[in-house]
């Protein structure tokens, strides 16, 4: 089964007053929707927007695995655990706040800053909180997330490339940039299934056999998750 949210479905918050531009594709914080809490492990899949100069001052989490992906800009990220470090387009940011812990996310750069943060609800609460960067992730490299039972895999595809979709319990595809169509999906004679573009998600349950098909060209989140 594959359910499609479109980017104009998501919950604008933020504080444009600050240059905080907030879309939310969960439910989350005063955008209650007890019918969109998450699917599989996925709790928020947010995209923001920082003007130069703003930021989120610091705040604090607890028993959660929070996955940055930059799209444009750099993003400052600074830490009660003592990390402080700033993170680009291509970059993999993993945050597991586990018993709980505070951080800072500016953008100190010159230009627009926009990156999509993905929360994960872990497989057991507490332990101690965790830090890392990945610079670079290539395409090939799934970057794994045991704490939750997640898998992600990133791919950039050219105009008219395809590309599998995990074969898994819970599968959730965020369209970064261009456009794609789940391929696969349109029954038992193999047809077209549903084109997403920039923002648009698609929440898989049961893949299996699916591909992604680019057009044009795409770069594409995708959350494998065993359930």
């Amino acid at each position: 089964m594959i359910l499609v949210r479109y980017a104009a479905q998501r919950y604008v918050g933020g504080d444009p007053s600050a240059g905080i531009e907030s879309l939310h594709a969960f439910s989350f914080g005063r955008f209650y929707d007890p019918d969109n809490l998450r699917f599989g492990a996925v709790l928020a899949c947010n995209e923001e927007r920082l003007a130069p100069g703003a930021g989120f001052d610091e705040h604090p989490h607890s028993h959660t695995e929070i996955v940055t992906w930059v799209v444009e800009g750099e993003l400052t990220h600074r830490d009660s655990a003592g990390h402080a470090t700033v993170v680009g387009p291509g970059d993999v940011q993993r945050l597991s706040s586990a018993g709980g812990v505070r951080h800072v996310e500016r953008n100190d750069g010159e230009g627009p800053l926009v990156f999509v943060q993905m929360w994960l609800a872990p497989l057991e609460p507490g332990g101690e909180p965790a830090y890392e960067v990945v610079r670079g992730i290539a395409d090939s490299t799934p970057y794994a997330l045991p704490r939750a039972g997640a898998m992600l895999h990133v791919r950039r595809l050219r105009d008219g490339e395809r590309s599998a979709v995990p074969d898994a319990r819970f599968v959730y595809v965020h369209v970064v940039r261009g456009a794609v169509r789940i391929d696969g999906a349109g029954g038992a004679d193999g047809a077209a299934g549903p084109a997403l573009g920039p923002g648009d998600s698609a929440r898989i349950t049961d893949a299996d056999g699916l591909e992604l098909t680019a057009g044009p060209a795409a770069e594409v989140l995708l959350w494998e998750m065993s359930g």
